[in-house]
């Protein structure tokens, strides 16, 4: 059961390192205009700043993740999922778009029950 949690704690890690490419390299090119449905590239430029904070802090998710499985420790990796879990829900809430729910929560809270087993 430690592997396939392994496995589902690293997958919440990659996809908090897509976030960040998203968010610090690609939130003005059409595929993060897209991916963020942002209302325009005007509206990318002037918050590329922001997305590149937002983009930053996935990564210290996902490494702390990778930290986690390398280091053998649940404590952490429980840590940090629920981290992610809060982040997605704040972050669905705020911005009204339930999606985020389950892009970012769902992979974070299925990880955490594996992790309990």
């Amino acid at each position: 059961m430690r592997l396939i949690a392994n496995i589902l704690i690293a997958l919440v890690a990659f996809l908090h390192l897509y976030f960040l490419i998203l968010e610090m390299f690609l939130w003005t090119k059409p595929k993060g205009i897209k991916a963020f449905g942002l209302k325009s590239k005007q509206f990318a430029e002037e918050t590329k700043i922001l997305a590149a904070n937002q983009g930053l802090y996935n990564g210290f998710l996902a490494a702390g993740l990778l930290f986690s499985i390398v280091i053998d420790d649940k404590k952490v990796a429980l840590f940090f999922l629920i981290c992610v879990t809060i982040a997605g829900i704040y972050g669905s809430y705020s911005t009204k778009k339930i999606k985020l729910f389950y892009v970012q929560s769902i992979p974070a809270i299925i990880a955490l029950i594996i992790s309990f087993l």
